[in-house]
């Protein structure tokens, strides 16, 4: 679990034995039966927490996994046009999913796609990839990321993750007449 997450612990009388966990964005929120007592809670907490983070960890390859991913992607799909240098997490890209330098053949992966499909994955590493051949996002460019067969359902999936927030209830667009 990243430092500092702050928990919220939500009681619950229908509740009667069983716990769950999930996070809502930077915080962790756990469910537990209104019965437990301070110290119960504790413990299901502190269990919970922990089950995330190994569910997380599990779902999140390492930065040698992800690199050794990237290098098989390339591959596939780009023959010998490009190699990475270095594949590695970030947490520090919130507006992006990923980004590259070209000049030293690194990319980095924004943390937020954690936990995400891995075809999903697959699609930002290639995406990066590419970029470390075309630079822009001009018709060469989308011709190779096009190499990838899941490249328009990724796009797609990406675009509703950052609509997501948009669409809560309060973010102003109503789909009630769109069916």
């Amino acid at each position: 679990m990243p430092p500092n997450t702050e928990v919220e612990v939500r009681r619950s009388s229908r509740r009667r034995r069983t716990v769950s966990a999930y996070r809502d964005g930077e915080k962790t929120v756990v469910l537990v039966p209104a019965s437990f007592s301070r110290a119960e809670e504790q413990r299901w907490v502190d269990r919970m927490l922990q089950r995330l983070a190994a569910r997380e960890e599990r779902r999140r390859p390492s930065d040698d996994a992800l690199q050794a991913r990237a290098t098989e992607l390339a591959e596939r799909y780009l023959g010998d046009m490009v190699r990475p240098a270095s594949v590695r997490w970030v947490d520090n890209q919130n507006a992006r999913w990923g980004s590259c330098t070209p000049a030293d053949r690194s990319i980095r992966l924004s943390r937020r796609l954690s936990g995400m499909p891995g075809w999903v994955v697959d699609y930002v590493l290639i995406h990066e990839l590419v970029h470390l051949v075309v630079p822009g996002h001009g018709r060469d460019f989308w011709q190779l990321v096009q190499r990838y067969p899941k490249a328009e359902r990724a796009r797609g999936y990406l675009e509703g993750v950052s609509a997501a927030p948009r669409l809560a209830p309060g973010g102003g667009i109503d789909l009630s007449d769109a069916y």
